[in-house]
């Protein structure tokens, strides 16, 4: 073969080369979020917070266009999988990310063990048996679980509010049994008493009974309520005159919650909480991502500041996008070079920095907060403390911590020490 031929057909290789690479097809990846509902608003704000970190990236990674397949939810397990099965197995997406409530996160956690081509990427579910129990290679959480928010909670309200009994509503499905898994081994370790756990379904409208029956012989009552759930139980509170003292749960004082209508969330001023995020944190990365997601959607199409739930599928987009970068796009061999990159991944993200274990569970930062009324009128929550590198044990030995049993209505009992 004479060297111009050979030329000729090295650059004609070279153009081909490239040309696959600019044209590279979309990259089609399906959301899972709660569009339907009591837990509506936090899946809209969800959708905001994954589309703020597309919009960062100009909606490419790894040379890919990124193609968005939506999935509606109602928070229930069975409508999850179903719109799971709907994004992998009809519409073909090659990432799932989410879903958004607690008992989805587990369904979708055993529906990804039978997709293994499929790499799934939780957006903001928090219940503890996603990652702790029976943990699924394809499925990463860049999220803290429900008692990891909790903690610093139960120090707090008993060394410095100084709650020593306290009485717990909360919605009854897994998130909230693990926000109070993380909240009871911290207080009754403290010294702290937990007289009354008191339950209501998913969806709850009317709280009357429930109002009635909540002790007035505690220092504080829990509300482990979120979405429609928590603005009906405060409208309802405040006409029955309730004046005890409150402990916010993290989705019950999330700025779904802060930012609704009506004045009976004005009950939750001075409230303590915690989670993953506080709204006035004056760190410099955090206020250049709450500027982002305003940037990104007009004032009434978003709230004043990213709830939670925005945050936590910003933090899953921007693993996904960043390892996406990292591979070329590139998704063969099962994935495999994406998901060595998930696993390994330390996600510099606006609400501290994200490692995984070996479970593919985040460790990740806490934040103690109260609400507080800004100047223009409208609830955020403020830091109070932070606290780092909160692992899914809680920092209790793993033995120890598994003697204490998975998340329930009952579990865990109310101890000085888990040994």
């Amino acid at each position: 073969m004479n060297s111009k031929l050979l030329t000729t057909l090295s650059v004609a290789a070279l153009v081909a080369a490239g040309s696959t690479v600019v044209s590279a097809e979309p990259l089609k990846v399906g959301v899972l979020a709660t569009l339907e509902g009591t837990y509506t608003v936090l899946g809209e704000d969800g959708v905001r917070g994954l589309k703020t970190a597309l919009a960062q990236s100009d909606n490419k990674a790894g040379g890919r266009e990124i193609e968005l397949v939506i999935g509606a939810t109602d928070a229930s397990p069975d409508s999850a999988v179903r719109a799971a099965r709907k994004l992998v197995e009809q519409d073909g997406v090659e990432i799932v990310i989410g879903p958004l409530s607690g008992s989805e996160g587990i369904a979708i956690r055993d529906y990804s063990k039978t997709q293994p081509q499929v790499t799934f990427i939780n957006g903001i579910s928090g219940a503890q048996e996603t990652t702790y129990v029976t943990p699924s290679d394809n499925f990463f959480r860049f999220n803290m679980d429900g008692a990891q928010w909790s903690a610093g909670l139960g120090d707090y309200i008993f060394n410095e509010k100084g709650y020593k009994t306290i009485a717990t509503v909360g919605e009854d499905y897994s998130f909230v049994y693990t926000q109070v898994f993380g909240l009871v081994t911290e207080f009754c370790a403290a010294g702290g008493e937990v007289t009354e756990r008191l339950w209501v379904p998913l969806g709850t409208k009317d709280f009357g009974s429930i109002i009635a029956a909540l002790p007035d012989d505690v220092d504080a009552i829990y509300l482990g309520l979120g979405g429609g759930d928590a603005v009906n139980f405060l409208n309802q509170y405040q006409q029955a005159g309730g004046d005890a003292n409150l402990i916010g749960g993290t989705i019950m004082v999330d700025g779904t919650v802060l930012s609704s209508k009506g004045s009976a969330k004005d009950a939750l001023i001075g409230v303590p909480s915690s989670g993953p995020q506080a709204d006035t944190w004056d760190d410099p990365k955090w206020q250049s991502y709450v500027k982002a997601y305003q940037d990104t959607f007009p004032p009434d199409q978003r709230f004043p500041s990213p709830s939670l739930l925005a945050t936590g599928y910003y933090n899953a987009t921007n693993a996904a996008l960043s390892c996406l970068n990292e591979t070329g796009g590139d998704l063969s061999d099962g994935q495999k070079a994406f998901r060595a990159c998930l696993a390994g991944l330390e996600l510099d993200a606006p609400n501290g920095k994200i490692a995984l274990d070996g479970n593919r569970q985040a460790i990740g930062t806490n934040f103690v907060s109260e609400v507080v009324e800004l100047d223009d009128g409208t609830l955020a929550t403020k830091l109070v403390s932070i606290k780092e590198n909160v692992n899914q044990t809680l920092g209790i030995e793993p033995a120890a911590f598994a003697k204490i049993g998975l998340p329930s209505r009952e579990t865990p009992e109310c101890k000085t020490a888990y040994e």
